[in-house]
């Protein structure tokens, strides 16, 4: 077992995989386990630790939130006890983050390093596994996928927000799962830099296949 870091944060954009990686990872070796954020809101509750919103006051007061985001109305948070818990369990939680900024709060608000990983497809895979699994908001998941790329270009070329770079549409599930727990086993990990993040995503963009191909 390792003690170098304290989980695996996942980052991507829609149909990436993050679920699908995050499943493998745990098929692969149950010591790897998502971890269940708080929600206040309404929608899916499975999954979830459903909350109130005094009830996250109250975690806030105590100083037990790591990192709180909102999306379509609804309040996401991670409490450092749930972190804290399954780390005490001999486990190793793993996190999806979804803007370079809520990685890098929750990386100051742990006390150990992560290793962070960057799941990518093309846009033009994004748009096709969308549409192969039936979803009706496939235009929005496209407009996440454009905003996720602004994030990452935003980053300063200075700045290695990742370890890992792993296209999700060149290897299988289980072979990226398989790269994470390796990398995460072998301890601390070299992060990419700027440059080399750069080169990674503009590859990926001079493979998009044109539309209608």
């Amino acid at each position: 077992m390792t003690d170098v870091t304290g989980g695996v944060l996942l980052f991507g954009p829609p149909a990436a995989g993050k679920d699908t990686v995050t499943a493998a990872l745990h098929d692969l070796d149950a010591r790897f386990s998502q971890l269940v954020k708080v929600k206040v809101g309404s929608g899916r509750t499975a999954g979830y630790r459903m909350a109130t919103e005094a009830q996250l006051s109250e975690l806030r007061a105590a100083g037990r939130i790591v990192l709180e985001t909102e999306r379509y109305g609804n309040t996401y948070a991670v409490d450092r006890e749930d972190l804290d818990a399954l780390r005490d369990a001999g486990g190793f939680p793993v996190v999806h983050v979804g803007s370079v900024a809520h990685l890098r709060t929750f990386q100051a608000s742990v006390a150990d390093p992560w290793l962070r990983v960057l799941l990518w497809l093309p846009r033009t895979e994004c748009a096709r596994r969308s549409a192969g699994r039936g979803d009706r908001d496939t235009g929005d998941r496209l407009a996440v996928w454009d905003a996720t790329l602004e994030d990452l270009a935003a980053a300063a070329p200075t700045e290695a927000p990742f370890h890992l770079l792993l296209r999700t549409d060149q290897r299988s599930a289980e072979r990226t799962a398989s790269v994470v727990r390796e990398t995460f086993l072998a301890g601390p990990a070299r992060p990419a830099t700027g440059r080399e993040l750069v080169a990674f995503l503009r590859e990926a963009a001079l493979q998009e296949t044109p539309a209608g191909n």
